[in-house]
């Protein structure tokens, strides 16, 4: 087991931890003060588990003015599933794999009728690599659900993702995600708008930022915001599912193609 691995399982072993998750699972970008009156603690006791999620990637934090919010990052429960769940199989480690399912629904701040994903992951990989497998045709094909990406990397040009030969039931030149650059600074910052085709719903914005860390690694934040869109359809009763329900699972996919050579699910 990895010092990844052995953070995720401290911090998850803690019935307070876990219900902080279930608190932002329910309303997601909370202070510190809205989270704290939802345990019996003190405000340092509670600022002590929110660190410890933190250091094990469990809880992604960032500025909203001069507050800080924080919001649940369901990827280290993807990649645990991946390297635990499927291989072992006792019922001990069930609620795991419930809590994987049950962090990976996008996150609703319900009485705003907004929504912001806020997903971390890290890569040994150069910052150059990550920027290519994300914007490069050739890479994308090989990871998470396998579109064939078509970026013009400048401010207002377009995107769109085809089908390609790897989604069954779907012409090859067929568009499933359309959008429009909005900021590109590589290999570090890509803003874009993005709309799934099929469904009847605005556009949000993705934010890629890629940082270099120490010994090779870099870290991997995606944000997916609808904060400024104007919501219709599905967004307006609440039901977000087409607006990044699948990114653990891809950025997931990601770390292992660019660590191992492999994907997860090849």
């Amino acid at each position: 087991m990895n010092d990844d691995d052995d953070r995720v399982f401290k911090a998850l072993a803690d019935g307070t931890r876990r219900r902080l998750l279930d608190r932002l699972f329910s309303r997601d970008g909370r202070t510190l003060s809205d989270l704290e009156s939802d345990v019996d603690m003190t405000r340092f006791g509670v600022m002590k588990h929110l660190r410890q999620l933190e250091d094990a990637g469990l809880v992604v934090t960032r500025k909203s003015g001069r507050e800080k919010l924080h919001f649940l990052n369901a990827v280290p429960i993807r990649l645990i599933h991946d390297r635990w769940i499927d291989k072992y199989t006792e019922p001990q480690v069930a609620a795991l794999a419930d809590l994987k399912i049950e962090l990976e629904n996008p996150m609703t701040t319900t009485e705003t009728g907004t929504t912001v994903q806020v997903h971390r992951v890290f890569i040994k990989a150069t910052a150059q690599a990550i920027w290519t497998a994300i914007t490069d045709p050739e890479w994308s094909q090989k990871y998470g659900y396998r579109g064939v990406v078509d970026y013009d990397l400048r401010p207002g040009g377009a995107f769109k993702t085809l089908a390609g030969d790897n989604m069954p039931g779907m012409e090859s030149d067929a568009c499933v995600v359309e959008g429009e650059v909005v900021e590109v600074d590589p290999p570090h910052r890509l803003v874009q708008t993005w709309r799934p085709t099929w469904l009847d719903e605005a556009f949000t914005t993705v934010t890629y930022e890629i940082k270099e860390g120490e010994n090779g690694v870099c870290s991997l934040t995606l944000t997916h915001d609808v904060h400024d869109a104007p919501l219709t359809g599905a967004q307006v009763s609440g039901n977000v599912e087409g607006a990044g329900g699948g990114w653990p699972e891809v950025l997931s996919d990601l770390k292992s193609l660019l660590e191992t050579g492999n994907s997860l699910y090849a």
